[in-house]
């Protein structure tokens, strides 16, 4: 390129605004639910099969990498839930004043993350 024309702007370049990675993590928890969903049919087929299928199934969930997967999927359930109420609420027109978004998205992830410990410690 011998022009010297102004290129089109990266997404490297902006700032990451809080709602546009609240929407980001929102398709990205429902990617994963949905990968969960397939795997937990894969388990509820293991049990269908009988005792010597789902004898592998309890060696693979004894393994702490199943915990830690087990436990962001957790994570990705409540935060999907509570960002699309909230999404649910602005197809209405309600809570659309930055300051409730801001203060929406922080209640958000609070409310994630008691869900995900009250489940965990039960």
């Amino acid at each position: 390129m011998t022009d010297n024309r102004p290129l089109s702007p990266h997404l490297t370049i902006h700032k990451k605004v809080l709602t546009a990675l609240f929407s980001i993590f929102h398709r990205i928890t429902g990617i994963g639910l949905s990968v969960g969903s397939v795997l937990m049919a894969i388990w509820i087929s293991l049990i269908a099969l009988g005792s010597n299928y789902f004898f592998i199934f309890e060696s693979v969930a004894a393994t702490l990498v199943f915990k830690i997967i087990l436990f962001l999927w957790t994570i990705g359930v409540f935060y999907h839930l509570f960002n699309g109420v909230r999404y649910l609420f602005w197809t209405y027109g309600l809570g659309m004043e930055i300051k409730t978004v801001y203060n929406s998205g922080y209640i958000i992830l609070l409310l994630t993350f008691i869900a995900t410990i009250f489940v965990w410690a039960i």
